[in-house]
């Protein structure tokens, strides 16, 4: 496929077809699809100067359709958790789809990694597309217009720009859901001695449902500490409570900094084996580490791979966790006349 140029990936189960467009700048390349503005691949150089696939995915349409792991989609109305599915907006109530037995995850049953984005621009190093969210979608008030950049540049980098503006007061918050496994995704390893650095001093703890209590914790002392480079897997199965709630890693890091204008660093991690540094810089405040914790094998990805538990890990910079609920959180709330942009920076290298 020539960088730049829509092609047809396939077709729905209802017919319709999606759109493709595949960018390259440096040593990237990366392929994005119209349903679930989708990275449907990302390829990277190891040490060696091997390219490999670095990301979960299909190969065909029809289990970006059927599957509910999100994988490598656009998350949204509202990213991760919202808890009992409804919060208060101006004193009025709004009651929303629920996606996770009773709570509502990453916007709904139809959020927006299952409906079909228009490709709105596409040039060799970078797409655009358009999603027209309308009044009351999955029980969200406003229309949104939502927009998502992907962007390669020389120096390795994919800068990843979410934009919403509404007609109405309302809620968003925008993110990406890439799995990664910087051995490459053929390679059959886990990513547990992938090394991680968070630079976040706190995150919060979550009940049994994965919602956020409302406490911002320390990590000090604690199997969330990943100030200094640690391997995932090192404390994974360590008797914490939180850890076993989460069935391992699946909670938001409260970033150093906070919400800021141009993208500050996040985290960086680090595959020993392959030599691949992934190095993530954004504009939210907020990070969630997801370790695969509920992939079985049973999902078969792209060329026949099998995806296993904890063969690949999520970095998904964000508003915090049912924010319209939590008084004490940064607000998600967007009104009439501003601009929601998040901006995310993923650089990738070798050592």
């Amino acid at each position: 496929m020539s960088a730049g140029v829509v092609t047809v990936f396939g077709e729905t189960p209802d017919g319709a077809p999606v759109e493709a467009v595949e960018v390259a700048a440096g040593a990237l390349r990366v392929r994005v699809l119209a349903l679930g503005a989708c990275v449907q691949s990302l390829s990277a150089p190891d040490r060696t100067g091997a390219v490999d696939d670095i990301v979960f995915g299909h190969d065909d349409v029809r289990p970006y359709v059927e599957t509910p792991l999100y994988v490598g989609a656009t998350m949204g109305r509202f990213a991760n958790r919202i808890a009992d599915g409804r919060f208060t907006l101006d004193g009025r109530a709004y009651e929303l789809v629920k996606s996770d037995g009773a709570n509502t995850l990453h916007g709904g049953m139809r959020g927006f990694d299952k409906v079909m984005w228009r490709i709105e621009s596409a040039a060799a190093d970078r797409v655009t597309l358009l999603y027209l969210s309308p009044d009351g979608d999955q029980g969200f008030p406003g229309a949104v217009e939502a927009r998502v950049t992907y962007a390669l540049d020389a120096e390795n980098r994919m800068v990843t720009t979410f934009d919403a503006r509404t007609d109405a007061p309302t809620v968003v918050s925008m993110t990406n859901h890439c799995y990664f496994n910087l051995d490459g995704v053929q390679s059959g390893e886990t990513m547990l001695r992938h090394r991680l650095t968070i630079d976040a001093e706190a995150y919060t703890p979550v009940n049994d449902a994965i919602i956020p209590t409302g406490e911002i914790r320390a990590v000090a002392g604690t199997p969330f500490d990943f100030r200094a480079p640690r391997e995932i897997g090192e404390r994974i199965e360590a008797d914490d409570p939180q850890l076993k709630l989460g069935h391992g890693y699946d909670h938001n890091f409260v970033l150093r900094g906070g919400a800021s204008i141009a993208p500050k660093f996040a985290a960086r991690v680090e595959a020993p084996r392959s030599g691949r540094v992934l190095e993530l810089f954004t504009t939210e405040p907020g990070l969630q580490l997801y370790s695969g914790n509920f992939l079985d094998g049973s999902l078969v990805g792209k060329g026949g791979a099998r995806y296993v538990r904890r063969g690949a890990f999520c970095l998904e910079p964000q508003e915090f966790p049912d924010a319209p609920n939590q008084p004490a959180f940064p607000s998600a709330r967007l009104d009439p006349g501003e601009l929601y942009r998040h901006v995310s920076v993923y650089k990738f290298s070798v050592r």
